[in-house]
């Protein structure tokens, strides 16, 4: 089936088969690796990309829902060199090991903020319970959305 979708800003006309997954069409079709696939189970989070602005977990999605949709994944946030006010926080927090998680977790704490732009740490941490990370015990995540809330209210 052909479909037309805007990822990251460019649209994108693509034949895909009816199973064929959102998050395959974003690695293997236009070569967007930043979206992860951790899990095969929609458990981890590691997916996720932002949907028409909402934060979705790709490997749920099939490719065929998306004719007309824009899509935003981790590559997309930035404005060239410059990161976004919450991947600089990931950065400048140490919210981050891996990294495998830290796609998912920057899409899902962009989306919080979109939301609500003042969230409380409890608020933050519910709204993360979708994404897994292995190695870091959340404290330096949840510090990461906490100086991208303040980052994103300075600027605006």
């Amino acid at each position: 089936m052909q479909i037309t979708v805007t990822v990251n800003g460019q649209p994108h006309s693509v034949d895909v088969a009816p199973n064929r997954l959102l998050v395959d069409l974003l690695r293997e079709d236009l070569k967007l690796t930043g979206t992860h696939l951790g899990c095969d189970t929609s458990q981890c989070g590691a997916c996720m990309v932002l949907l028409n602005g909402d934060a979705v977990k790709s490997c749920t999605l099939l490719a065929v829902q998306l004719d007309g949709a824009s899509v935003t994944t981790i590559e997309g946030l930035a404005d060239g060199e410059t990161l976004s006010p919450v991947q600089e926080a990931f950065r400048d927090a140490h919210g981050l090991q891996c990294g495998f998680c830290t796609p998912g977790m920057v899409i899902s704490i962009t989306d919080l903020l979109a939301k609500n732009p003042h969230p409380s740490e409890d608020e933050i941490r519910h709204w993360l319970e979708g994404n897994i990370c292995r190695c870091t015990g959340y404290q330096n995540i949840v510090k990461a959305a906490q100086l991208a809330a303040t980052k994103q209210a300075a600027s605006a």
